[in-house]
């Protein structure tokens, strides 16, 4: 007979304990333990397993196992279909996280109208709104299918049952955090509770062969609630970024079985729904000023798709002792540390001047193609010049003041040319073999101190 006893287990890292503390071994945080309810005494899975018994198991070289090429379903928009790497995998198990009040309901509910209306039969399992409720969210995005089912369900036992009984093509549920497995005895929305219940919609995406899309909640630091094996067991993780007051979103993959990571697709919310932006570059450089000092225009790279966007600085002389250094879109230490290049290779003193930057349109960027423009931009507003309306640059910089080659030119290029710009500064090692479009100039720094004599002169 089993017993019931108490442990403690940390609703952000799942580290277990026979007693609470205040502070977690695992993961460090303060009051994350929370009691559960634990069964021991049971037999485990492997105690009645017979020896020699059931079906063989027999391992095969690599080279003899057939796979065959995954189908993929396509939905109406293209900017989800890019970021789920070409389309939906049958039997695949997608978590989309994000922002309260970002959008990620809106974007399930107009996905699947999309594929009811290819004919698809699709289940939306809503644990936080009713029927009623769904229904009215409907009704504001235009949505009316009869292949497109609403079920209000937060027991998982329940929802394996409805999906049985229906046989959908698709499955959504909305959201991880609000399901509960009946076996499991502890509240909905703990470390034992995602687990189990994200274990389960595994075996069903599995078993029936259907994809099932799960939305989780995220933390205060930007992570998806509940413990880090929840991203490690679904096949694809999709993240919803975007200042809830601005109108435009961003679609981001961290992590799919089926495609490249790094792909992002952007939405610009509309009374009517999330509608797709087709040509982010020229809807983010709409608004640039003419003429304005700090203010660069660089490539980056977001997975397969070259983006153009625009960097500001702002250098000020600072009124404190310490000078500030804030950025929004952009590393703060990054920032720290191309100044202090500036400082010592180009000689600009900079120790007392405050700095503020940002990159427009709410767009995050990390890669270290975008160094050359970080650094122009904050020399622009350092001297009060601004520069070309028609410069674009690429390129990272070292600490000794180079500048370095970056990957995919070729495409970074063409999508500078096909914006109207003339004049491209790009590492010198990445001229090799590549050719100007017609009307760009292609000019090849390797210091930062060239780089600013070209600009500026």
């Amino acid at each position: 007979m089993a017993k019931v006893k108490t442990k403690f287990v940390c609703q952000n890292c799942g580290y277990e304990s026979p007693k609470w503390m205040g502070r977690c071994p695992g993961c460090g945080q303060w009051n994350t333990l929370a009691e559960e309810l634990s069964e021991t005494g049971r037999s485990g899975r492997w105690a009645d397993r017979v020896p020699d018994g059931g079906r063989a198991v027999k391992a095969v070289p690599i080279h003899a196992v057939e796979a065959p090429e995954e189908s993929r379903i396509l939905t109406d928009s293209k900017e989800f279909n890019r970021v789920l790497g070409g389309g939906i995998v049958n039997g695949s198990l997608v978590l989309i996280g994000g922002d309260p009040g970002i959008g990620k309901s809106t974007l399930l509910l107009q996905v699947s109208h999309q594929l009811a209306e290819q004919g698809k039969k699709v289940l939306y399992v809503s644990g936080e709104e009713s029927v009623q409720q769904t229904k009215l969210r409907a009704e504001r995005l235009s949505i009316r299918s009869d292949q497109l089912f609403v079920y209000a369900e937060t027991n998982l036992a329940d929802i394996d049952a409805a999906i049985r009984q229906l046989k959908p093509d698709f499955a959504v549920i909305d959201s991880i955090q609000t399901v509960y497995h009946p076996d499991v005895a502890s509240a909905p929305g703990s470390v034992s509770q995602v687990r189990e219940c994200t274990g389960e919609l595994m075996r069903m995406a599995k078993t029936y062969g259907i994809p099932v899309f799960i939305v989780g909640h995220v933390t205060k630091e930007g992570a998806i609630a509940g413990p880090k094996i929840l991203e490690h067991m679904v096949d694809t993780v999709l993240y919803f970024e975007g200042e809830r007051h601005h109108t435009f979103r961003i679609l981001r993959a961290v992590k799919n079985r089926f495609g490249s990571t790094n792909e992002i697709g952007i939405f610009e919310m509309r009374d009517t729904g999330l509608e797709e932006v087709e040509n982010p570059s020229e809807l983010f450089l709409e608004e640039r000023s003419s003429g304005a000092s700090g203010s660069t225009v660089v490539v980056s790279m977001e997975g397969t798709r070259p983006i153009l966007v625009e960097i500001q600085a702002l250098i000020t002389p600072t009124v404190f002792g310490y000078p500030r250094r804030m950025a929004t879109g952009i590393d703060q230490n990054r920032v720290s540390l191309l100044m202090a290049v500036l400082e010592k290779r180009a000689g600009l003193l900079l120790q007392n001047q405050d700095a503020y930057l940002k990159v427009t349109g709410g767009v995050k960027l990390d890669e270290p193609a975008i160094d050359l423009a970080i650094a122009v931009s904050i020399v622009s507003s350092f001297r009060d010049r601004p520069t070309g309306r028609k410069d674009c640059f690429i390129g990272e910089v070292g600490l000794t003041g180079e500048v370095r080659r970056v990957s995919r030119i070729d495409q970074r290029i063409s999508e500078a040319a096909k914006l109207g710009f003339e004049r491209i500064f790009l590492p010198k090692n990445n001229l090799g073999k590549i050719s100007a479009p017609d009307g760009v100039q292609l000019i090849g720094v390797s210091t930062i101190n060239e780089t600013l004599s070209l600009v500026f002169s």
